[in-house]
């Protein structure tokens, strides 16, 4: 009789469980054409297949699907937001951006791009995800820069259920550079030049680089710069501020890159957002529970180190909340 009880429990445990959080999830490659040649990505998808679905837009950088770049950043943020919400019923499409990795193709040069341009295959994918899911709309997810992307392609995206803004900026971007200059004393030597330089930038005008010292030749490689005109001239406060879909500023608490300020400011000019701080998170979303900068820097590196807690609960719960609410 006891074995009958022990059976009838597991039954029920196994029976109240979405089959999504049994099964491992589907991985597909994906492609959509770029300027000169395909953009690729990945999908993961829940099985079976639930119908709701999540386009990772990357951050800065020379960064890859997973969240990953030659630099030494390894927390595999991406990856691991994909798994953990595909866990809780939700397709996710991340992908490399144009130019780079399996992307390379798609233009000739990987720093000759603007914002304008990533929004462009933003709404290209959203367009694919939506035909490979069937969901009727597709949430945004911005991390980083990614975040600034989002805004910018929600502005007349109709396709799209709402945003996610994960560690995204609530300031110009020239504003959030110089404050991250200034944070570090090692930079004390080069905060004329780096000043100066985001002031011409902010004009619309090119730096030249050559007396510029040493250590922000690469900040302000000319081949960049004309990214950086570009993504100096968008305000994410005016942008969100005309969004009327359903949107979550997400941030950590311990951001040594984008601050509680920026997510304060973002949801001050969307007042019908919601707005989360989870403590000892950092940029990377992995837990850090000191105030030691060097602490915080090792997780980037640590890509078995787990997203920290809370994370992805608190994206797919606000998602499952507004998915059958989308203001149109």
């Amino acid at each position: 009789m006891m074995i009958l009880k022990r059976l009838v429990l597991i039954s029920i445990c196994v029976l109240g469980t979405p089959l999504w959080a049994l099964e491992p999830p589907t991985q597909t490659l994906l492609e959509v054409s770029g300027p000169a040649g395909p953009l690729k990505g990945t999908l993961l998808n829940p099985k079976p297949k639930t119908g709701v679905a999540v386009l990772m837009i990357p951050g800065s950088g020379p960064i890859d699907r997973d969240g990953n770049s030659p630099s030494g950043l390894k927390a595999s943020t991406y990856r691991l937001l994909a798994e953990g919400l595909a866990a809780r019923g939700w397709a996710t499409l991340r992908f490399d951006k144009r130019g780079m990795y399996a992307s390379a193709g798609a233009v000739p040069d990987a720093n000759a791009v603007t914002i304008g341009d990533y929004v462009e295959d933003v709404r290209s994918w959203v367009t694919a995800l939506r035909k490979e899911t069937g969901a009727r709309c597709v949430w945004m997810m911005g991390h980083s820069e990614g975040g600034l992307v989002a805004l910018a392609a929600a502005s007349d995206q109709m396709e799209i259920c709402g945003l996610i803004l994960v560690a995204t900026a609530g300031r110009p971007m020239g504003e959030v550079l110089r404050e991250q200059i200034k944070a570090n004393p090692a930079n004390a030597p080069l905060l004329s030049d780096a000043m100066s330089a985001i002031d011409t930038l902010e004009r619309g005008q090119r730096v030249v680089t050559s007396g510029m010292h040493p250590g922000l030749q690469g900040l302000f490689n000319p081949a960049v710069q004309g990214f950086l005109i570009s993504a100096f001239s968008y305000d994410p406060r005016r942008l969100i501020s005309g969004i009327s879909k359903p949107v979550l500023v997400l941030q950590g608490a311990r951001d040594i890159q984008i601050g509680e300020v920026d997510a304060r400011l973002l949801h001050q000019a969307n007042s019908g957002s919601k707005l989360i701080f989870l403590p000892d998170v950092n940029h990377v979303l992995k837990s850090v529970t000191s105030d030691s900068r060097r602490a915080n820097l090792a997780t980037y590196a640590e890509s078995g180190q787990p997203l920290a807690p809370g994370v992805v609960e608190a994206i797919a719960d606000f998602m499952t909340d507004n998915t059958g609410e989308v203001r149109r």
